[in-house]
C-alpha cells in the first residue's frame, strides 16, 4: 500500500494519522475485542460472553466501527437463523504486534499509574 499525497490527505476528515488512528481504537472496547479475535473468528454471543461487561448494544456498535475502519470483517451465512461472525481482516492483524506491546506496557505500568493519580488526588 503507498502513502497517499498530501492533496489526497485534505480529503480525509482526519490528516493527522496519530490522533485519527488512536482515537478510533482507543476507547474502552475496541483493543478488547481485537484481542479476543486473535486465534478465531467468532460468533457474537461468544464476543459477548467472552469480554463479558460489554453491553450487546456497544458491542455491535464497536464491532461496526472496526469493520468501517477495516480491522474487522463481518461475514454472514444464509442459514435460519442467520450466522454471523467476526474475524480480524489483514489489517487488523498487522495490528496484532504492536497492540500486544501496548497491553503489555500498560499492564507493567498500571500500579504505577494508579499510585501516581492517588498521590495527585490527595
Amino acid at each position: 500500500m503507498t502513502k497517499p499525497s498530501k492533496d489526497e490527505l485534505i480529503q480525509f476528515d482526519h490528516p493527522c494519522p496519530i490522533r485519527d488512528v488512536l482515537d478510533r481504537i482507543g476507547d474502552q472496547w475496541s483493543l478488547l475485542i481485537l484481542q479476543a479475535l486473535e486465534h478465531n473468528t467468532k460468533r457474537f454471543n461468544l464476543l459477548h460472553r467472552e469480554i463479558g461487561d460489554i453491553s450487546r448494544q456497544m458491542l455491535s456498535r464497536t464491532l461496526k466501527k472496526l469493520e468501517k475502519d477495516g480491522y474487522v470483517s463481518r461475514t454472514i451465512y444464509a442459514e435460519v437463523p442467520p450466522r454471523v461472525e467476526y474475524a480480524l481482516t489483514t489489517l487488523g492483524l498487522s495490528f496484532l504486534q504492536p497492540m500486544k506491546i501496548l497491553i503489555q506496557w500498560a499492564d507493567d505500568n498500571h500500579v504505577a499509574i494508579c499510585l501516581a493519580r492517588k498521590k495527585i488526588d490527595q
